[in-house]
């Protein structure tokens, strides 16, 4: 079976634990500071091989602690790092600082460092996309990156898969047209679209809106409410497919969980299993990331996910 490879961001993760957010001018405490590994691209791909998958990561950090910190995590969850994750020499390893509330809910602060520096793609790069089974991109890195990515995909005939998560900004028809499956929430959905998503039929109507400008299937993650799956037909309506949430009794930190369920769907994919069957795995995963503190820490391992049949 092919590996799936995730290019994309690595982050120190800095949680300060607020009971709410500050109003402008207003000051705060935390209760409590921790650091944890993550940053989309590397929680996706750690999430992917503790499910047990075999998982390539391309991406960068500064040559520093946090650097070092992140490779370990990685390494610990058994990612294997194209190039080594590489390090961009004067710049600092991307960091986020998450308040979270006693919800669960969280806010985020994202400073980019050295995953929006000196991208090059080279040969090991290449070798790593064109043999894999599916590579999935986020938006915490250039755009120009993923655009590469996405085109160097096509011409290996690999699909790719893009979390939308990560920039408020349009994405340019150089990496639409290369998209197999496009996955944002409710709100990066309108933003992508310019159209509201605040109903079922405008949900769908986006989704739509996005499949007219060639993406394969738009797979929308809609929180407590589960998820949606709209898939162009040809000469009919798109097909859509449902799934819901996984109840849980506590929710203690959602950070992380949409990069849990698109990695988890992404295993799914490459794996050959139908919509279903990846969707409702993918939401399994999530629940189970949401019931601890952290991203990549809180990540789900294959023990802990049965695989279901369809």
């Amino acid at each position: 079976m092919k590996p799936l490879v995730v290019v994309g961001s690595a982050n120190a993760d800095f949680v300060l634990q607020v009971d709410r957010l500050p109003a402008p001018g207003e000051t705060v405490s935390a209760s409590e500071l921790d650091l944890f590994p993550g940053g989309k691209g590397a929680n996706q791909a750690a999430a992917a091989s503790r499910l047990g998958h075999e998982t390539h990561f391309i991406g960068q950090c500064g040559k520093d602690a946090n650097g070092d910190f992140l490779r370990k995590a990685l390494e610990e969850s058994g990612v294997r790092l194209v190039g080594g994750l590489k390090i961009v020499e004067g710049c600092g390893t991307g960091s986020a600082y998450i308040f979270l509330q006693p919800s669960g809910e969280n806010s985020i602060v994202i400073l980019g460092g050295a995953n929006q520096k000196g991208w090059s793609l080279g040969g090991d790069e290449e070798s790593a996309i064109a043999g894999a089974g599916a590579v999935l991109l986020q938006r915490e890195i250039p755009e120009a990156v993923n655009a590469e990515v996405a085109a160097m995909a096509a011409r290996h005939g690999v699909p790719v898969i893009l979390d939308a998560g990560g920039v408020d900004a349009p994405l340019g028809s150089d990496v639409l047209k290369n998209l197999a499956v496009l996955s944002p929430n409710e709100t990066e959905l309108s933003r992508l679209t310019g159209m509201p998503t605040s109903t079922e039929q405008e949900t769908l109507d986006a989704a739509r809106r996005l499949l007219s400008l060639g993406v394969g299937r738009v797979l929308i993650k809609l929180g407590a409410r589960g998820s949606a799956m709209v898939s162009a037909v040809e000469g009919g309506d798109p097909e859509v497919v449902r799934q819901d949430a996984v109840k849980v009794d506590q929710v203690v930190d959602t950070t992380g969980a949409g990069d849990c369920f698109t990695a988890a769907f992404a295993v799914g994919f490459v794996r050959g299993w139908g919509t279903e069957r990846s969707m409702r795995w993918a939401s399994k995963a999530a629940s189970l990331c949401i019931q601890k503190m952290g991203a990549m820490v809180s990540l789900p391992r294959a023990q802990d996910m049965p695989v279901e049949e369809d």
